[in-house]
């Protein structure tokens, strides 16, 4: 029987990649379960799901997430039976439970060991719902949806054997019987591929090309929502543009019409939304869309400051990746920046919805770019005490030989 570690993630290997690829370099055997559109990784044997239907219709709005989420796990379960069939008979399970398929893993697998990781435990006031009241009035029964989107993660989490968060907030957003058992292994960025290095000319696809020096604010939203703050640098903008003729503003992320935090309201996008009324240059601002990993690195490289907005939710890999990247991060003062940015030291936190503070903060950053040398500077530390890859690996390798996988050192 084969006794490495299989891997459950709906989008496998999303968080897993590098430990995969890790395990499978030191001669651990490594499977997978993910759905049907799941990319994997190479070498490791994808037991792959479709879903056999959908929700029931009409069914209890509290009750859609739980039921979609055991139509998961019972696709899962399935996959992990063929995949016994094969032979075989993993000493740990690795598992996002985020979509459900962990509930039925033990009925396969019943001496294999589990780990849960922990991306964010839903709430009702205050995380991600209830924080921005512009886009989110209070509505009583969606915050007893979001609770209810917990029902089945709960059952992962108390028949784990461990419990791993990225980030002290993600640790804490825990219910207090899940949170005593979690630890804090954050999968870290590759801070020798990443790291401060000389921005060089950076080619639009209009073919204008920004020069090195010019003052540039860069900011990266993958779904271009307002949970990432989207609302709030495009009120922002005008007085930055209007103070430094100079500026140039270039804005990484898709916009679309679902994001994390919801739908947008009349079918657009959180783009339209978030730009609607919005006075700007379309010559100095520029949407990107999603770019590949190297030219993102590049316009990070290229900026005066960056900034990071976020309600209270899971902190992003670009903050990681821009700290590792040595920028100059303005980022908004909420519970998840706690985790990487002390105001004033290696970064600025200013408040969410305070939109002339930003302004003023993108103003100076363009107008005096070295005095932020030594946060950045410092920036680059915290990312290496707290964003290495390295160390990451050897915590969740470290976890991995406690629960009885044979690593070779």
């Amino acid at each position: 029987m084969l006794r490495g570690v299989l891997f459950v993630h709906n989008n496998f290997p999303g968080q897993f990649r590098d430990l995969a690829q890790t395990l499978l370099a030191r001669g651990v055997p490594c499977v997978a379960i993910g759905q049907g559109h799941a990319p994997g990784v190479e070498g490791v044997r994808m037991a792959r799901y479709n879903l056999p239907r959908g929700s029931t219709p009409g069914i209890l709005p509290e009750a859609i997430r739980a039921e979609a989420d055991l139509i998961r796990a019972k696709g899962a379960f399935k996959a992990a039976r063929a995949l016994k069939d094969e032979g075989w008979d993993p000493a740990v399970i690795v598992v996002h439970p985020g979509w459900g398929e962990a509930t039925y893993l033990a009925e396969v697998f019943p001496q294999a060991r589990q780990v849960a990781f922990a991306e964010f435990w839903y709430h009702g006031r205050g995380y991600d719902v209830g924080f921005d009241t512009e886009f989110q009035a209070f509505d009583q029964d969606a915050v007893l949806r979001a609770e209810a989107k917990n029902a089945v993660m709960a059952m992962a989490y108390a028949n784990a054997d461990a419990i791993v968060a990225p980030t002290g907030f993600q640790a804490a957003s825990l219910p207090p019987a899940f949170r005593a058992r979690a630890r804090i292994l954050h999968e870290g960025v590759d801070l020798e591929a990443i790291r401060p290095d000389a921005a060089e000319p950076f080619a639009l696809d209009d073919s204008h090309v920004i020069a090195p020096g010019t003052p540039v604010i860069t900011h990266v939203n993958n779904n271009m929502e307002p949970l990432r703050g989207l609302h709030i640098l495009a009120r922002a903008l005008p007085r930055l543009l209007a103070e430094v003729p100079g500026a140039q503003v270039l804005i990484i992320g898709k916009p679309e019409a679902q994001a994390y935090g919801g739908a947008a309201p009349g079918g657009g996008t959180w783009a339209d939304t978030c730009f609607a009324g919005i006075d700007y240059d379309p010559g100095r601002v520029h949407f990107l869309g999603r770019v590949d990993h190297q030219r993102m690195l590049a316009a990070l490289r290229l900026g005066a400051a960056h900034v990071y907005y976020t309600y209270p939710f899971v902190l992003s890999w670009s903050l990681a990746e821009a700290m590792a990247s040595g920028c100059y991060v303005i980022g908004s003062d909420t519970a998840p920046l706690h985790d990487a940015i002390e105001d004033g030291v290696n970064g600025r936190l200013l408040p969410f919805f305070d939109v002339p503070a930003l302004s003023a903060a993108m103003i100076a950053a363009c107008r005096d770019p070295g005095a932020a040398a030594p946060l950045r500077a410092a920036a680059r530390q915290t990312a290496v005490a707290k964003f290495s890859r390295d160390e990451g690996r050897e915590g969740w390798l470290g976890l991995l030989r406690e629960l009885g996988v044979e690593i070779p050192s």
